[in-house]
């Protein structure tokens, strides 16, 4: 047997768990890196679909825009009413044609004016490429009429992500109230 100064099978010993420490370390590296990309994708779904009810409120104030509203759902998607939906139906409107079709017929009605959607109190859940969400939303609009009224109710919305983007599969407005707020013009006070 040769013999091997204790100094050489220490620094031998040492370099191995050095080894085995840096393994350790690379690995948990690695674990916290993908864990963060994980928790930053969610946080930047959560944002584009948070976007993208913002891009819907847009369109639906820019006087009921048919093809912006549209673009925003998948190509089967739905849109459907309900609850106290004063002149609408409560039909469910299937496809991207439809939906803006409905669209530009609340529109061409012409008793809206002015309208401004307002969203609130989020609660998004997601899971792979698709999620769910639901908004609280107050609509105020001044009616053809002079009277000013407003919606109060709620979206039950799905989504999907389609080629790294997201869009509505549905889009459920519960409408829980609808009538008038102000009967004149402040302008006329």
């Amino acid at each position: 047997m040769r013999y091997r100064p204790t100094f050489l099978s220490s620094q031998v010993n040492l370099e191995k768990k050095l080894r085995r420490q840096e393994l350790k370390v690379a690995r948990t590296a690695g674990l916290i890196n993908q864990d963060l990309r994980s928790k930053i994708e969610k946080f930047e779904d959560l944002e584009a679909i948070r976007r993208l009810k913002a891009a819907y409120c847009d369109a639906c104030d820019d006087d009921h825009n048919g093809e912006s509203v549209s673009v925003l759902f998948t190509k089967g998607g739905t849109w459907q009413q309900l609850g106290q939906t004063g002149r609408a139906d409560s039909q469910v409107h299937v496809g991207r044609k439809e939906i803006a079709n409905f669209m530009y017929g609340l529109r061409d009605a012409g008793f809206i004016v002015r309208s401004s959607h307002i969203v609130t109190n989020p609660i998004i859940e997601i899971s792979d490429t698709s999620a769910s969400g639901k908004w609280k939303f107050l609509m105020f609009y001044t009616h053809e009429d002079g009277t000013f009224h407003r919606i109060i109710g709620r979206y039950e919305d799905t989504y999907a992500k389609v080629n790294g983007d997201w869009y509505f599969e549905s889009l459920i407005a519960i409408v829980e109230e609808n009538d008038i707020y102000l009967t004149a013009s402040p302008n006329d006070r």
